[in-house]
């Protein structure tokens, strides 16, 4: 299990947080590169993180200033992987590795690629950065297809 460390600001951003949303939050990434913050709320707690129709999530935006991103913690790390990639759909995830060394390559579906990577790579940047600290992760990639190659699951 990996141990996350959380820096003042991190625990005074998720004390905010879970004020402001009632959400229950193990976890936070400052990231700087795309000015937003990452909150890894507990489990069942991401209804109340967005709230109805986005409610609680667009008022804890705009009073911490910054984009909001939320992934629901789950003990399975290939679980805990599908949930950061959402809402694309995860095909499959291939482990290699031990324990601490670990990769991971998830296959996701072509039209929901873009959407897995994410624009300037964010998406995949988050998912590398919470499978680290969650579940000791060393990298997460999306497989490349070979140009030609048939998907067995679109039927081509």
């Amino acid at each position: 299990m990996a141990e996350v460390r959380l820096t003042e600001d991190c625990m005074r951003l998720i004390s905010q947080f879970e004020s402001l949303t009632g959400a229950g939050s193990r976890d936070c990434v400052i990231d700087e590169r795309n000015d937003r913050l990452i909150f890894v709320v507990n489990p069942g707690d991401m209804g109340l993180a967005i709230g109805k129709k986005g409610a609680s999530i667009k008022k804890a935006s705009e009073v911490m200033g910054k984009k909001i991103e939320v992934v629901e913690y789950n003990n399975n790390p290939e679980q805990f992987i599908k949930n950061c990639f959402l809402p694309a759909q995860v095909i499959t995830l291939t482990f290699e590795g031990e324990p601490g060394a670990q990769s991971v390559t998830v296959d996701v579906r072509d039209e929901d690629r873009g959407i897995a990577i994410g624009k300037d790579g964010k998406n995949i940047f988050k998912a590398k950065k919470l499978a680290q600290r969650q579940h000791d992760i060393a990298d997460v990639q999306i497989l490349q297809k070979q140009t030609g190659e048939s998907d067995p699951l679109s039927g081509e």
